[in-house]
């Protein structure tokens, strides 16, 4: 066994993963946890973070309406849940419907900051279904988020937003899914993601750089005073940046680069 010598060395040492008997490490790589509040191991819900996720906001017609994984709710007699629902809509249709609602969120999130990755989950899970993670260049641009969409509706239902401890999607991913191998489907208690059009995807992030650069953040300039005077890596800001979201800002931002998945 490893030795991490005593007191707190230790416990930062072991912070998050396994071995961490306090705090939960499914919480803290995936920003979810099946579990839920009935987890034995403590979901510390962060204050400031770059990340933000929107809880059951995509409604994939796969999905029943009113049906729950949570075996606490379901009633006895309930047959199965299918992991892998198949949508009534044909292929385009389902992709079209898909990249309808992809645009909607990204173009309203852009409008709180500059957005490096937008995730939409395809799990079944009660505690990942149709979750929408978005982590931003900053802190604050996030915070501002959480607050505008919790006053937002989208398609008829109230937005629910709060801040996410997830910085590195491949860890939050199912790398089995990734291969098309996953046994456990839908039900995963990692992150099987749903990717918009390529071509929509790059149309986004293109449109969002534009933006930027034609009506640029006046806390952008203030930022690059303060890097130019300190230094970047005495403030410990990302590299690149400008890049967009969806695919993330590129290896180098700890997100996925925008051919990966295609």
């Amino acid at each position: 066994m490893a030795h991490y010598g005593g007191g707190a060395s230790h416990l930062a040492a072991i912070y998050g993963s396994e071995q961490d008997k306090v705090n939960c490490s499914f919480y803290l790589k995936i920003g979810a946890c099946r579990h839920g509040e009935r987890c034995s191991r403590k979901h510390i819900k962060p204050q400031y973070s770059q990340t933000l996720v929107l809880l059951n906001a995509y409604q994939n017609p796969a999905h029943n309406p009113g049906t729950t994984s949570n075996p606490h709710l379901r009633p006895k007699d309930a047959p199965p849940l299918d992991p892998n629902p198949q949508s009534k809509l044909n292929e385009d249709e389902t992709r079209e419907y898909f990249d309808k609602f992809y645009e909607d969120v990204y173009c309203e999130l852009v409008k709180y900051g500059n957005l490096l990755e937008m995730h939409v989950c395809d799990n079944v899970g009660d505690h990942l279904i149709g979750n929408v993670y978005a982590r931003f260049e900053w802190e604050d641009q996030a915070g501002l988020a959480v607050d505008e969409l919790n006053k937002r509706w989208y398609a008829g239902r109230p937005l629910y937003a709060e801040l996410s401890p997830v910085t590195d999607f491949r860890e939050a991913c199912c790398r089995q899914n990734d291969m098309g191998s996953c046994d456990r489907g839908g039900f995963c208690n990692f992150m099987h993601l749903r990717y918009p059009s390529k071509d929509l995807l790059k149309e986004l992030q293109r449109e969002q750089r534009v933006e930027r650069r034609l009506n640029p953040d006046p806390r952008d300039e203030e930022r690059k005073k303060e890097l130019e005077m300190f230094g970047a890596d005495f403030m410990g800001a990302p590299g690149g940046g400008g890049g967009g979201g969806g695919g993330g800002g590129g290896p180098d931002r700890g997100g996925y680069s925008s051919d990966r998945r295609y």
